[in-house]
């Protein structure tokens, strides 16, 4: 999968805020999807100053996985709130251009539009690769309208301090904690709840995601090849 990177990683805080609202101005909220063969889940694990990345590729239909790849690298940004993608997202697009099959939707692990400047992790990355993009969290948004029913399929929605709905409370598996779903890229709140609930079948993340929180987890078990910048 061919990736070009529109944008510098290293710049200040108040450089990355600016681009953030520059990029921001690039999310489109209206479906552009076609015929969904290919669901990507995508996550980071930092530790030790140590990005560790992974993104897993499944036929939709059956949600079976058909490719992966993962990569890790030294991050290069700190971490600061509300700037997490400055600091995951360099590890994840190097494991992205890994893959041998393009995905036709994305679901990360980090938020959307559901953001300070409207432009969250999953929103970050949908702009740069143009791919339709969910963003997925076990983070809160913030209150939702109505109280949570207990049972899967159950949501509400959240809005910010103008009465903007910014994404929603989401019951993917019943009698578990929600996840909280807003619009990455490409795509409508209502079509990103839709795909979400459909790709979780027994955990409370999607099935893709869960592998790539996992396997970017497992690869925090390997500290001794991380040295000199490798990457796998």
């Amino acid at each position: 999968m061919k990736l070009t990177l529109p944008h510098k990683w290293k710049m200040s805080s108040d450089k990355a805020r600016a681009l953030q609202k520059q990029l921001a101005s690039q999310i489109s909220r209206t479906p552009q999807l076609g015929r969904v063969r290919y669901v990507a889940g995508v996550g980071v694990h930092v530790r030790d100053q140590i990005g560790r990345a992974a993104a897993v590729v499944l036929d939709y239909n059956t949600l079976k996985p058909v490719d992966m790849a993962t990569a890790i690298y030294p991050v290069t940004f700190p971490f600061k709130p509300n700037l997490i993608a400055f600091r995951d997202a360099p590890v994840l697009l190097e494991a992205l251009a890994r893959l041998e099959i393009k995905p036709d939707l994305f679901i990360a692990d980090g938020h959307g539009i559901a953001h300070p400047r409207q432009l969250g992790f999953a929103s970050h990355i949908g702009v740069l690769t143009n791919i339709p993009t969910i963003g997925c969290s076990r983070a809160s948004l913030g209150e939702p309208d109505e109280e949570l029913g207990a049972t899967r399929g159950c949501h509400s929605f959240i809005r910010n301090g103008n009465d903007e709905i910014i994404g929603a409370s989401v019951r993917t598996q019943t009698d578990l904690p929600p996840l909280y779903v807003s619009i990455g890229h490409r795509v409508d709140l209502e079509t990103s709840i839709k795909f979400v609930l459909s790709a979780s079948r027994h955990d409370l993340f999607p099935e893709a995601v869960r592998l790539a929180r996992r396997n970017s987890r497992i690869l925090g078990k390997v500290p001794k090849l991380l040295q000199n910048g490798y990457t796998q």
